[in-house]
């Protein structure tokens, strides 16, 4: 027996909602690690984690748009994409402004305080990145929600080397040299992000 439409529908919605669920669960612990990076790094005076901080205050907005976009037409998900990575290239820029703005002088950061908060960020990422590959298709938002959750974890190693290069030669240097890599990680994947929805707009014409 041929399936009805009302199945085809249930089960499109059912999809929707799994993949709803997913996006909450990593908004809630984006904003959570957003939170706890921007309160530690001021307290710790580290550039790095406060720069780790809003960039997962820019996951945060990224996921919120992803959201937004389940379940919806091509063309909405390809403008929620577009929009995800031109709020990462923002948030690449400001966060250079800040690392050029402490050369100018500052006081040494944290280093054990940076190296703890970036673990238990990656350990969090981790999590993330399972919960995200739950989703088996193609989504264009999904794809950018992960190469957020990568680039993270690529940040947090380098805050966890960074701390330790602190506390071993008694400078803030490399916590403003990794602020500046962190904008050009954070850059390099909104390019991604837009890339990848252009991509998904000449495919889905």
């Amino acid at each position: 027996m041929a399936e009805s439409k009302d199945d085809d529908i249930s089960g499109l919605d059912s999809s929707n909602e799994a993949d709803r669920k997913i996006l909450q669960s990593v908004l809630l612990i984006n904003l959570s690690q957003s939170a706890a990076g921007i309160g530690l790094g001021i307290w710790a005076a580290s550039t790095a984690l406060i720069g780790a901080g809003l960039d997962n205050l820019g996951d945060a907005s990224v996921y919120a748009v992803s959201l937004y976009a389940v379940g919806r037409a091509a063309m909405v998900k390809v403008r929620a994409a577009q929009l995800s990575g031109c709020l990462l290239i923002g948030l690449a820029a400001l966060l250079l402004l800040e690392a050029l703005r402490r050369f100018a002088g500052g006081e040494e950061p944290v280093g054990p305080a940076m190296m703890a908060m970036a673990a238990l960020n990656a350990a969090l990422n981790l999590v993330c990145l399972r919960l995200l590959r739950r989703h088996r298709g193609e989504d264009v938002n999904f794809k950018a929600s992960a190469i957020f959750t990568s680039n993270d974890s690529i940040v947090n190693g380098a805050i966890v080397l960074s701390g330790a290069l602190v506390m071993a030669f008694g400078t803030n240097i490399p916590d403003l040299v990794l602020g500046i890599v962190v904008a050009a990680i954070a850059a390099r994947g909104g390019r991604e992000i837009l890339r990848a929805a252009s991509e998904t707009r000449k495919t889905s014409r």
